[in-house]
C-alpha cells in the first residue's frame, strides 16, 4: 500500500480505525474521517503510538447532512492528489425516530446516503487513479430486510431501531451492485462487507437500556475490532481481490446475501430514489 491514499469515512473508532492502524502498517497514507475534530485528534495520537512512520490527516464532517456529504467530498478531491481507496464506513443505529435537516431518517442518512453522495462526488477522482477500489461496510443484519420504496427515506415513525438498521445494511449492499454494474471497465472495483458482531461504539446513540443491553452482549459475544477490520482490509489491500468487483464478503471470503440484496432491479431503482433524494444525476 505504500504511496496509496486511503480515505475511511468513520475511521476515529471501532474497525474503520483499527483498519486504519492496519493499513498504515503496509505504508498506506491515510486520511480518516470523523465528526468531531477531538475525536480525530485522538485517533491521530492512537495511530502514531502504534504505527509512528504513519502519514495520517483528518477531515471533520457531519455526515448525517446532505451539505456536509457535499463539502466532505469537494475538499477530499480538491485537496488530495489522488484517492486509491475510498472506505465507507460511518454508520450508526438509533432506536428513536429522527429526521434530519434534509427530511431523511437518521440511520437511512448516515448508513446509505452517506455512502451514495460522497462516493458519487469522488468517482471521477477514483478514476484518476486506476486501480482504485471503493470498499463498502455492511453487514449481515440486512438477512429478512425488504426496502419500502414507498417511504425510502423513512419518514414513518417506526423507521428506527434494529427495522431501520437491516433495511440500511440491505441498501449498502444493493448499492454496492448497481455501482459495480455502473463502473464496470473504469479500473475501479466496488465491494462490501459483513466484519463481523464487533465490540465498537455501534449502538452508543441509543438510549440507556439498549446501550446496557448491548454493551453486556459485546462482552461475551463480539469479536475484537482488529478481527472485525480484517475483511475490510483484505478488500482495501489483498491482490487477491484486485480484480473482483460487485462481492459481498465475510470473514474475508465471497458470501451469498439474502434475495432481497441479489435483486438488481431494487438496486437499480434504490440508485435512482437514492439520486433524486440528494440532488444527483440518476445516470
Amino acid at each position: 500500500m505504500r504511496g496509496k491514499t486511503v480515505v475511511i469515512t468513520g475511521g476515529t473508532s471501532g474497525i474503520g480505525r483499527e483498519a486504519a492502524r492496519q493499513l498504515a502498517a503496509q505504508g498506506a497514507s491515510l486520511v480518516l474521517v470523523g465528526r468531531t475534530a477531538a475525536r480525530c485528534a485522538a485517533s491521530v495520537a492512537w495511530l502514531k503510538e502504534r504505527v509512528p512512520a504513519a502519514e495520517v490527516s483528518t477531515r471533520v464532517a457531519d455526515l448525517l447532512r446532505l451539505a456536509e456529504m457535499r463539502r466532505l467530498a469537494a475538499d477530499l478531491a480538491a485537496s488530495l492528489p489522488r484517492i486509491d481507496v475510498l472506505v465507507n464506513n460511518a454508520g450508526a443505529i438509533f432506536d428513536r425516530h429522527e429526521q434530519t435537516s434534509d427530511g431523511l431518517e437518521r440511520t437511512f442518512a448516515l448508513n446509505h446516503m452517506a455512502y451514495f453522495v460522497v462516493t458519487n462526488l469522488l468517482l471521477e477522482k477514483l478514476k484518476a487513479a486506476p486501480p482504485a477500489r471503493i470498499v463498502s461496510v455492511a453487514s449481515r443484519a440486512h438477512t429478512g430486510a425488504t426496502l419500502d420504496f414507498a417511504d425510502l427515506a423513512g419518514r414513518d415513525p417506526s423507521a428506527k431501531g434494529w427495522l431501520a438498521y437491516s433495511r440500511s445494511k440491505l441498501c449498502n449492499i444493493l448499492f454496492t451492485a448497481e455501482l459495480a454494474r455502473r463502473i464496470d471497465g473504469s479500473g475501479i472495483t466496488a465491494n462490501c462487507l459483513h466484519p463481523g458482531f464487533v465490540a465498537s461504539r455501534l449502538g452508543e446513540e441509543m438510549g440507556l437500556l439498549h446501550r446496557v443491553g448491548l454493551r453486556i452482549a459485546k462482552r461475551f459475544a463480539a469479536i475484537s475490532p482488529e478481527e472485525g477490520a480484517r475483511t475490510l482490509t483484505y478488500l482495501a489491500a489483498s491482490p487477491e481481490v484486485a480484480r473482483v468487483s460487485g462481492g459481498y464478503f465475510a470473514n474475508s471470503r465471497e458470501a451469498r446475501p439474502s434475495a432481497a440484496a441479489s435483486d438488481m432491479a431494487a438496486a437499480r431503482r434504490l440508485w435512482q430514489e437514492s439520486a433524486r433524494l440528494a440532488g444527483l444525476p440518476a445516470d
